[in-house]
């Protein structure tokens, strides 16, 4: 009962993942979309490879006939020695041709695969690129590494290895077929008799296996999602002394994680005995039969020979056709999780004949609009504001009021669920997503570094910008003083997420970032909540020039940076309760006031 509970929790916990196991028949037209990835390649590698693989193929087929139907009964019957010398050089020779088909296919197999999973993952991170915000809302980012690294990972054997092994089995098996019914069709047919069996029992197996794969990519999901997710949140976890706890449950995803596999491999395990068994029922029939053919006259000694050398050859590509099937079945899997991602269309859309905007005004409305995250809650309704071209806007309300899905909808991260949002006149849904994100520039309160220098990540903002341009820009926000002060100043390695800079330096950064990128539209959202109050004032002075000619829109819980704004709209539960400048809102002493009263006594009382 105990475990059942902790299973509930860790599924519950993942839930958000969206990585529930995917349940379909085999689908052989993705297995084609997969394959389709090696068209590029089709006539540059792929025939190299293939040119190997019947080299290789034509040897092991034509070996054996020389060897006992051909070079066996001519010297049982004329004992002529040298002929048999000359047979072993042939057969030497056709051998080392062998060796160059299996030497050109490995190395053009190997080429072909990796730029296939090249291919893959390439389009697969460039499709979640232009995926929406709801997406990865949906989603965590452990879930969504497994996709790129794992899944893509996973399919290399099967490109590397089983399609040309599935190639070349069916080749051998059709051959091998074919020369068995040639030499004995008798033999043959008896032979064959133990195939109905094995093929019904081994697609028994295909189902419980394919599912068992597929059980594996979830656990592998969940694993990767809590390895994010502890490494991300150390420092709460080591704050709460929750060390213990957190490897406890690591411990019971890997395991969910080991036993996962074991019952995959248990499963898959299963072809290959089964295979071999088989081949035992097949070789006694052979010995018994066969012999009763010899000595009726109607099967040669060297025959004899031929046929047990073929049936020894044709359980092996059966065998191998079992892998290949399993590496097809791990490939499904994989391959379903992967064109999930890949069919996931952007809940933004851009329409086919979106215009480009030049550099705009800055003038923005919000016509009668509504949103809702979900079916359950309305983050917006109705909400009907203007900001004029070079004004800057506040937007204050209590956490949840809604204000950070409305500078959420002007950088159309989200549409509306109802009603318009308008820059200079044109609904944003007709405008090109690039073309309208250049002409915004956003400041966050949790502002994200990337690993790389100081200078590169004020330069994120715009690419093309000269050294001198970033360092302008620290200068303007205030961020020079730190940096000059860095051991390598602009040049500092900063680690993922800036972890060697204090919250307030990797704000300055942030702002850098942003005016360098010299957008028409800005957006601080809580922008200056972590910085001191010296630094604050710095920045403020900063902002009174650069905001000059553009819209800018704040959103603080500290009134105090809002107080020259002009105009204010104040929220609640995604309507807006009042709106204008903070002397008029001051005089209706509505909630705005209220709002200013208690920040006030909170400041006394501190």
């Amino acid at each position: 009962m105990k475990e059942n509970k902790e299973e509930e929790r860790t599924l519950r916990r993942f839930k958000y993942s969206n990585d529930e196991a995917i349940e379909k028949p085999f689908n052989w037209a993705q297995m084609a979309r997969l394959f389709a990835y090696m068209k590029p390649y089709a006539k540059s590698i792929l025939p190299v490879a293939v040119l190997g693989m019947l080299l290789s193929t034509a040897v092991r087929l034509l070996a054996p006939v020389l060897i006992g139907s051909y070079a066996l009964d001519h010297i049982i019957e004329y004992g002529d020695m040298n002929f048999l010398m000359i047979m072993v050089l042939v057969i030497a020779g056709m051998y080392v041709v062998s060796w160059i088909g299996n030497l050109l296919r490995i190395r053009f197999m190997n080429k072909l695969g990796q730029y296939i999973i090249f291919d893959l993952r390439t389009a697969l991170f460039n499709h979640i690129q232009k995926l929406s915000h709801r997406f990865f809302d949906q989603r965590s980012a452990g879930s969504i590494l497994v996709r790129i690294t794992n899944d893509v990972n996973s399919l290399q054997d099967l490109f590397t290895n089983g399609v040309i092994n599935l190639l070349m089995d069916l080749i051998m098996l059709i051959g091998i077929v074919a020369l068995l019914f040639y030499i004995s069709p008798e033999l043959t047919l008896a032979i064959m008799i133990v195939l109905p069996l094995m093929f019904f029992i081994s697609t028994k197996l295909r189902r419980s296996i394919r599912r068992s794969w597929q059980d594996v990519r979830l656990k592998q999901s969940m694993l990767n999602s809590h390895l994010n997710e502890s490494i991300q949140g150390i420092r709460v976890t080591q704050s709460y002394t929750q060390e213990k706890s957190n490897i406890g449950f690591f411990n019971k995803i890997n395991g969910q994680n080991f036993e996962s596999w074991r019952h995959a491999t248990k499963k898959s395990a299963m072809f290959r005995p089964f295979v071999e068994m088989s081949g035992a029922v097949g070789t006694a029939v052979l010995l018994w039969y066969g012999v009763v053919l010899i000595q009726q006259g109607s099967l040669t000694i060297g025959e004899f020979f031929t046929f047990s050398l073929f049936l020894g050859m044709f359980w092996e590509p059966i065998s191998r056709l079992g892998q290949v099937y399993n590496q097809l079945l791990v490939g499904m899997a994989s391959s379903e999780r992967i064109f999930e991602f890949l069919d996931e269309l952007p809940s933004v859309p851009e329409k086919k004949n979106a215009v480009t905007m030049g550099k705009v005004q800055g003038h923005i409305q919000f016509d009668s609009v509504e949103f809702a995250y979900d079916e359950k809650r309305k983050a917006l309704t109705n909400i009907n504001l203007e900001m004029k071209a070079g004004q800057t806007v506040a937007l204050v309300g209590h956490t949840g009021s809604g204000k950070t899905t409305i500078v959420n909808m002007i950088s159309r991260f989200y549409d509306p669920t109802g009603g318009r949002v308008l820059l200079d006149g044109e609904d944003l849904r007709n405008i090109k997503l690039d073309s309208l994100r250049k002409q915004v520039g956003i400041v966050l309160q949790d502002t994200f570094i990337f690993s790389g220098t100081i200078m590169d990540n004020i330069r994120f903002g715009r690419p093309d910008a000269t050294d001198g341009e970033c360092r302008e820009a620290a200068r303007t926000v205030g961020a020079d003083r730190f940096i000059k002060n860095l051991a390598d100043g602009y040049e500092t390695e900063v680690e993922e997420r800036g972890n060697i800079l204090s919250v307030g330096e990797r704000q300055l950064i942030s702002f850098a970032r942003a005016l360098l990128a010299d957008p028409q539209i800005l957006i601080l959202d809580e922008a200056t909540a972590s910085i001191d109050t010296e630094t604050e004032q710095l920045i403020q002075k900063a902002l009174a020039r650069l905001l000059e000619g553009r819209t800018a829109v704040m959103i603080a819980h500290r009134l105090s940076t809002i107080r020259e704004a002009d105009n204010i709209f104040v929220l609640e539960n995604g309507e807006i309760l009042e709106q204008g400048n903070h002397d008029e809102l001051i005089r209706q002493r509505g909630e705005y006031y209220e709002l200013v009263k208690s920040q006030f006594k909170a400041l006394e009382t501190g």
